[in-house]
């Protein structure tokens, strides 16, 4: 199997291929490539293209409809930088609490004066804030991030709240107790003195903290964002910020609008930038190629749904991406049984429009059923894994 790399992907990932793999320089002959920030938008792909990974959460620089109509699996990494960002996103909270960076600066501007220390004394309440501790703190969207955050808020003596309508059980268990759930995000809104917002760029999200949402919240809240820019209508934070209805804006994406604002903190996409979030990306990228690859299981994909049959047991896999109409299935084992050949296991999950289909065959027969599979309308790409 030949990988392609749009990146620079951490060796301790790559060091996990094995000895059927061969990193290529040439996209074009490609059966996976990893990535992490590379435009895809643009590029032609392959027919010899089976799986992309993206070694981070965010897939916006990858075309996910083109790819799923080829029957390209796109993956990401959820949960691989996420100690990264809720690091990251304390410290926003101190550093909007207390005028660090302020304080730091005059240092800076005075290295020379010779008595720096007595009027640091003097300059000093130029930058005073306040504590963290007893403030409410409310998280929009309790996923691998949020609950990370929720818990170290907590911590640190916060009385934190929570809002996620999607909340999973994995991460429902791992969310310390004293965490308060809330059924809206206006609810969030009328109570706390923190908002930090932790969810997908969607249609349903792009541009959710407006104007219409900030006269719910209190004068002077603060507000962090280290998802994404867009969730955010600049022009109405901009405003927000000018009459303190915001009291500070901290956010992980500097553009034109974000770095002219008055009263904002902008750092420059520092939220998975550490090596440790690096690592776990990279290892997590590969390993999904490798589950891909070698067995036809899915985990963690944007574009088709997770779908996981584990090694394959008999003689024969073969998996199918197919577009997700009725009566696919019944085609499918009607085509076996023809020919005499026993199903021992399927499993069959949807996305959307597009589906995913591994069957395990007793036979090691399978080459001309694949070519009848593939022939059919609504089949998209037929592989036999073994």
């Amino acid at each position: 199997m030949k990988i392609n790399c749009l990146n620079p992907i951490a060796s301790c990932g790559l060091e996990m291929l094995g000895d059927n793999y061969e990193i290529t320089e040439n996209t074009a002959e490609a059966d996976a490539i990893l990535v992490r920030s590379a435009v895809m938008h643009d590029m032609e792909l392959p027919d010899s293209l089976l799986a992309v990974a993206r070694a981070g959460a965010g897939v916006n620089n990858i075309p996910l409809e083109a790819c799923a109509e080829k029957g390209i699996v796109v993956f990401n990494t959820p949960g691989a930088n996420a100690n990264g960002v809720k690091e990251l996103t304390i410290a926003a909270m101190l550093l909007a609490a207390r005028d660090i960076g302020g304080g730091i600066q005059w240092c800076r501007e005075n290295k020379d004066n010779a008595n720096i220390a007595k009027d640091a004394e003097k300059a000093k309440k130029n930058y005073a804030g306040t504590e963290i501790k007893g403030k409410k703190l409310g998280i929009i969207g309790l996923g691998a991030i949020g609950v990370l955050v929720a818990n170290a808020a907590n911590r640190l003596g916060m009385d934190v709240y929570g809002c996620d309508p999607y909340l999973s059980v994995e991460h429902a268990l791992n969310m310390s107790r004293d965490v308060t759930m809330v059924k809206t995000n206006d609810e969030l809104f009328e109570m706390c003195d923190y908002l930090t917002v932790h969810v997908p760029l969607l249609d349903s999200t792009k541009g959710m903290l407006n104007k219409e949402t900030f006269s719910k919240m209190k004068d002077g809240v603060i507000i962090l964002n280290f998802s994404r820019d867009t969730l955010v209508n600049e022009a109405d934070m901009k405003e927000a910020l000018a009459s303190g209805k915001v009291g500070k804006y901290v956010v992980d994406f500097p553009n034109p609008n974000t770095v002219n604002m008055p009263n904002t903190i902008v750092t420059p996409h520092l939220g998975a930038s550490t090596q440790e979030s690096e690592d776990n990306c990279a290892k997590m990228a590969v390993h999904e190629i490798r589950e891909f690859l070698e067995n036809g299981n899915i985990k963690n994909s944007v574009n088709y749904p997770n779908c996981d049959a584990g090694v394959c047991p008999t003689e024969s896999r073969v998996t199918i991406a197919h577009k997700n109409v009725p009566n696919m299935l019944s085609r499918f084992t009607s085509l076996f049984s023809k020919d005499g050949i026993n199903i021992e296991n399927m499993v069959n999950k949807s996305l959307g429009n597009f589906a995913y289909t591994i069957l395990d065959i007793c036979s090691d027969e399978v080459d001309g059923v694949a070519e009848e599979l593939e022939a059919m309308d609504g089949v998209i790409r037929v592989r036999i894994i073994k």
